[in-house]
Order: structure tokens, then C-alpha cells, then sequence
């Protein structure tokens, strides 16, 4: 036991800075009971283990806590035609950040065994986790998930909350954690997803709107926009969401002019059409081939997207800059936009980028890697 806790993961991690609660410390568990007691409720549960069970836990085990949660979200929101489908995809990715750190000040200020640490009769059937047992850190992201979902989908609720009880059941099953450390962990993740609700309560706009379009010459004629009202919305990393308003565009008429002009390819068009219907999730790639899926503080910064590839992978900074000019300039080969609105955008992200990096910079954990692999051994 004592060299297995020697071996310990981020253990200050629980003093990085968070997002929507004021610290982890102020959000640590009380100490956990005996686990003597539920030994033999994890032996008995390995004992009755099935192809299903061990199904459910690879299934679970795969990538970082809050993987499954994040893809499942993803796809709700990507068929959701309100503003809180944003609103409920940032908030996983906040809420479970918040979360998982609060977990691991609890988890260090205890310094509670797994159970296969705890008795050798038990079994890991998944890689090892290098941290304290206490709380379990998939049933926090469970219970962040499972709350956000009843809250914003209440129709999903109790299919949400099934599939909570299989994550905490998987952990159990697998070795990795004592049943009241899934309690535990589901507990605390409800909460801070429940906290979180509430101070973001007002960040959509509550108005409808009022069907103008702008009538002048040159500008959108359409008669389905999409969230018009979408920048009344409140931010989190920038001042207000002008902060980084462009200029206005350029001449309409000059840059009608290059798109009518331009001579479509082979390779101009599958460009095209490759990014209108890419759907690879980078982001979980790139944890998964530098093994961040093993380390859920620093995995949970994954609900970000785009410019922000470059800070956590550096090594591959070139490749994800080769691929936002690439989809940016297949908006003006699919004849969606103008050159310059795609310019404009990649500049605007850059922008944004650059404030939520200095944000992450400050929290405490600004080294994404493990020694040797991070940002100055990239460099």
C-alpha cells in the first residue's frame, strides 16, 4: 500500500484554480468510512461478473471520465435548436473540471486505498489508477453528466441516470473503487453541476426574437437565422461577447466577385466537402495517444476546441494550424462564406484562444504533460 500511494497522481491538483465554485478545498467530502466493511461487497461483485459486466467496464474505462459524457452531449447538441444546447456543453466541460478537482483535493487530503491496494484478493481489471480511492472520479463526471442532462433534456432523465449507475457499478466491478467512494463521487459532481446551474441560469437570453431582418443592401436575406440572439449570451472567459467584435466587413462586392471567380478543383471540392462532414473528435484522439486519459485533472480540461489544440499538444502545433486554414478555406471553396469572413474568424478565434489560454496559464496546472513530455520539452 505504502508503495502504491508513493506513486501519486497530481497530488495538488486539488489547489488548481476553477472556473464556477470558489476552490476544491471549499468543496472537500468529509472523511470517508471505514472500507473494511465493503470488501467483500467488491469481492462479491467480482465474483458474479459476466461478458456484460466486463462489457460495461471497458466501456466506461475507455478514455478519460468525462469521454462518454462529453461525446453524448456533443450529439445533443449538435440537434438542439435552442441556446441551451451551448449553454449544457460548456457546462459539462466546466462543471466537470470544477468537479474533478474538488475530488482531488478530497482524495489527497484522505489518501484512501483502491481496493485492489486495500486486498489482493481483489483484482484491477482496468490500468491501475495512480490516485486515492476517495471519491470515485468517473462517478463525480457521472453525476455532473447525469445532472446537467435531466436538467437541460428532462425528458432523458431517467435513461441518464441509468447510465450513471452503470459507470458507478463498472468502478465497483472493476477493483477500482469502493461502493461508498461511487456514492460519494456521484454526490459531489450533482452538486457542483447543480451550483453551476444556477449561477449560469441567466447567461441565455430569455427574449424572443423579434423576426427583423436587416433590409439594406448587401446584407444576410434570410428567414431562418440561426441564434440571432446568440450574442446577447453571457461569457466566461472574455469581458462581454464584443470584446473582440471585428471590424466591419469589406467590400461585398469585390469579394463576390473572387468567390464567383473561382475556378473549383477536384481538390478544392473534396476539401469541401471533407470538413462540412468531418466529425473526428481530435481533441480525445490527441488524450488518448499521449495516454491523458490516465490522468483525469489534466483530461479535464477537454471541452476545449480549436486554436487551443496548439497550447496542449505543441509538438503538434503545425498540424492543427494546417487544419483550421484548411476548414476555414473550405467554407469559401463550398461557397458558404467569403474569403475574408473566414479570415476574420480564424483571427476572432485566435483572440479567444488567447484569453482562455491565459486563464488555464493562471489555474495551476499550465504544464500539460508529464515531466519530460510537456510544453518545454516540445519546445
Amino acid at each position: 500500500m505504502a508503495t502504491h500511494l508513493q506513486a501519486q497522481l497530481e497530488p495538488d491538483a486539488g489547489a488548481w484554480k476553477t472556473w464556477f465554485i470558489t476552490s476544491g478545498k471549499a468543496w472537500r467530502l468529509p472523511p470517508p468510512a471505514a472500507y473494511k466493511k465493503e470488501i467483500a461487497e467488491v469481492l462479491s461483485r467480482q465474483q458474479a461478473l459476466d461478458s456484460a459486466g466486463r462489457q460495461q467496464i471497458l466501456y466506461w474505462n475507455a478514455g478519460a471520465p468525462g469521454y462518454r459524457w462529453q461525446s453524448m452531449v456533443f450529439k445533443l447538441w449538435m440537434s438542439d435548436t435552442s441556446y441551451n444546447g451551448a449553454l449544457a456543453y460548456m457546462l459539462l466541460g466546466a462543471a466537470t473540471y470544477d468537479a474533478t478537482i474538488a475530488a482531488w483535493d478530497t482524495k489527497y487530503a484522505y489518501n484512501r486505498p483502491r481496493p485492489f491496494v486495500a486486498d489482493s484478493r481483489i483484482k484491477a481489471c482496468v490500468p491501475k489508477p495512480e490516485s486515492p480511492s476517495y471519491p470515485c472520479e468517473h462517478s463525480v463526471a457521472a453525476g455532473v453528466a447525469a445532472t446537467l442532462v435531466a436538467h437541460f433534456y428532462p425528458a432523458m432523465a431517467d435513461s441518464v441516470n441509468r447510465l450513471a449507475q452503470q459507470v458507478m457499478a463498472s468502478r465497483v466491478a472493476a477493483g477500482v473503487a469502493f461502493p461508498d467512494d461511487t456514492r460519494a463521487g456521484f454526490d459531489l459532481g450533482k452538486r457542483i453541476a447543480e451550483k453551476e446551474i444556477e449561477r449560469t441560469k441567466d447567461f441565455v437570453p430569455k427574449n424572443a426574437w423579434d423576426e427583423k431582418v436587416p433590409q439594406q443592401p448587401g446584407l444576410w436575406k434570410g428567414t431562418d437565422p440561426m441564434f440571432p440572439l446568440a450574442g446577447r449570451s453571457k461569457t466566461v472567459a472574455l469581458d462581454s461577447s464584443s470584446q473582440f467584435r471585428p471590424a466591419p466587413p469589406p467590400d461585398f462586392a469585390k469579394d463576390m466577385a473572387e468567390l464567383k471567380n473561382f475556378k473549383k478543383t477536384f481538390r478544392s471540392q473534396s476539401n469541401a466537402f471533407y470538413y462540412a462532414g468531418q466529425t473526428e473528435d481530435l481533441l480525445s484522439k490527441k488524450i488518448f495517444e499521449y495516454n491523458l486519459h490516465l490522468n483525469p485533472p489534466r483530461a479535464a480540461i477537454s471541452g476545449v476546441t480549436g486554436e487551443l489544440y496548439s497550447y496542449f499538444f505543441p509538438a503538434e502545433k503545425a498540424f492543427f494550424q494546417k487544419k483550421a486554414k484548411g476548414g476555414a478555406e473550405s467554407r469559401f471553396q463550398g461557397g458558404i462564406h467569403f474569403r475574408t469572413d473566414n479570415d476574420t474568424g480564424l483571427e476572432l478565434g485566435r483572440n479567444v484562444a488567447a484569453k482562455v489560454i491565459g486563464k488555464l496559464k493562471a489555474d495551476g496546472a499550465d504544464d500539460v504533460f508529464p515531466p519530460g513530455k510537456g510544453k518545454k520539452a516540445a519546445e
